[in-house]
């Protein structure tokens, strides 16, 4: 439904400045996303199996304070590390509405989901750019409730999609937010009918969500639980009856892990550092090397992490890069090392000693890794392309070889709500061939009694235990030496699974869903 353009709609407040535009979704078509926030307290548990919304006073959303870099303000960051507007409450509000109610606010999150819809990025990306080319049209409570609202639309889009197309609309990106207002924060939907640019259409559709909250018992079960419908066998498979418990937990915005360079620092003196900038965190539970702080906090602007003392890193990849035991070996590569965060890990257990070689077929991401790579102090790795050369010249020397393999990332879903949305059939039956080929080549590199060590930051059995199966079919001189012989003596403490391969999940563990297996070559 067309949002309605800036010159018809109501008279602005003053000192408000012109909304940002952005192209209506036209097209958008039905999909289930995921739940964020829970329904509002109500009385009785009969009218929220109803979707109804109780008769008792209704909640807002808690606006959400963050430290993102277009929400930044000198001075105002509070002791948990989050930032805070500096401004008198007077002044944040504006003509005395909140933030999260501001027309501004509203219109510039449909806005900046048309952007996301539109580009086919990350959302992530897509949302730091927007930001900056319209960072001046927002003041700092305004933009914190405009990301804040945005993000939860991605989340709960499934839902308010499904209930979008029982009210008889095609959903797009407007209509979302406006549905989210009226069943998540209870907003009145004639308030919200200004967003449009054909107000008497939208208004039915809008009226028939007034009084619901966003569950309702008839959604179906991919709609339940905030996937794609084609992708539901494949997590029944993999979770079974721990289904509800992991996908519930993948619909919770993931904590901010950072790791600790060994090479510059401890843990205890990292949170120190971190604790002088006032952000609070507190050790990882598996992982010796990590640090935990809230989902809002940001570190990439603090002097911790200019002095390469940090860098940010899901404790499941932190405990992955971990279990390659580079420590000692004189030769180690980084196969599909990205912008190298796992080639951070290694450097450090070899202590800048060895040769350590990061391999991609990204240029732009190998430049990323050197500059990670000097500011963190590693002296003993370099950057190269993948070249057939290169790769026949080594064959059977490396001690270590890491395969962090591309694949569907369907681990990262807490993180990147937006992932699942973009992820197709098609998309997983073209990984899997390709990880296997990214398999047998790194094999070729590992030398007898040499280890090579399969990683994937996906949950799916297809690309996880199946090809590793299949490279073993493939690859006779392979076999798997299991995670619990190696954890002693890389992490140390109690095994948080029982081998033979690492299998974390966001629900069980409270880390992205990783995958690593170690495969020895007979000697």
């Amino acid at each position: 439904m067309p949002r309605r353009p800036p010159s018809s709609r109501p008279p602005r407040r003053d000192g408000d400045r012109p909304s940002p535009r952005s192209r209506r979704d036209g097209d958008a078509k039905t999909a289930r996303g995921p739940q964020r926030n829970a329904p509002a307290a109500g009385r009785g548990d009969r009218d929220r199996a109803e979707g109804k919304r109780p008769d008792s006073k209704r909640a807002e959303n808690r606006r959400p304070e963050n430290t993102r870099p277009e929400n930044r303000r000198p001075g105002t960051r509070s002791p948990d590390g989050r930032q805070r507007d500096a401004r008198r409450p007077a002044e944040r509000r504006a003509g005395g509405s909140r933030p999260g109610t501001n027309r501004k606010v509203i219109d510039g999150a449909a806005a900046l989901l048309d952007a996301i819809t539109q580009s086919g990025d990350p959302a992530d990306r897509v949302r730091h750019a927007w930001m900056r080319q319209h960072h001046r049209a927002f003041d700092a409570a305004e933009r914190t409730a405009l990301i804040g609202l945005s993000e939860d639309v991605l989340r709960q889009r499934g839902k308010l999609d499904w209930w979008l197309t029982e009210a008889g609309a095609e959903p797009d990106n407007a209509l979302r937010v406006a549905a989210h207002r009226i069943l998540v924060s209870g907003a009145k939907p004639d308030n919200l009918l200004w967003l449009f640019e054909q107000p008497d259409a939208v208004a039915p559709v809008l009226r028939k969500l007034d009084g619901h909250t966003l569950e309702h018992p008839k959604m179906p079960q991919a709609v339940k639980h905030s996937v794609p419908e084609w992708i539901l066998p494949h997590l029944k498979e993999r979770f079974g009856a721990d289904l509800e418990l992991e996908l519930g937990a993948m619909l919770r915005p993931a904590p901010l892990d950072v790791r600790i360079n060994p090479l510059k620092t401890t843990r205890a003196a990292a949170e120190a550092a971190l604790a002088a900038e006032e952000l609070r965190s507190q050790p990882t539970p598996f992982s010796p090397l990590g640090l935990r702080l809230s989902p809002q906090a940001y570190v990439n602007n603090t002097q911790a992490y200019a002095e390469g003392l940090i860098e940010p890193q899901d404790e499941g990849s932190q405990l992955a890069a971990q279990l390659v035991d580079a420590k000692g070996a004189k030769f180690v590569v980084d196969f599909c090392a990205g912008a190298g965060g796992k080639t951070l890990v290694l450097a450090a257990a070899m202590q800048n000693t060895g040769r350590l070689v990061a391999i991609d077929i990204s240029s732009g991401r190998l430049q990323q890794a050197r500059l990670r790579l000097r500011r963190a102090g590693a002296h003993n790795a370099e950057c190269r392309a993948i070249e057939p050369k290169w790769l026949k010249r080594h064959r059977e020397l490396a001690d270590r070889v890491l395969v962090d393999a591309p694949c569907t990332g369907t681990g990262t879903w807490r993180r990147k709500p937006d992932a699942k949305w973009r992820l197709t059939p098609q998309d997983l039956e073209e990984l899997v061939p390709r990880q296997a080929e990214i398999l047998d080549r790194a094999a070729r590199l590992v030398k007898p009694g040499g280890r090579r060590v399969y990683v994937t930051c996906s949950v799916l059995l297809d690309e996880n235990e199946r090809q590793v199966e299949a490279f073993l079919r493939r690859w006779p001189d392979f076999a798997v030496l299991p995670v619990t012989e190696v954890w002693p003596q890389t992490i140390g403490g109690a095994c948080p699974v029982p081998g033979p391969y690492l299998s974390l999940s966001p629900g069980r563990h409270g880390t992205d869903g990783f995958f690593a297996a170690i495969l020895v070559r007979s000697a």
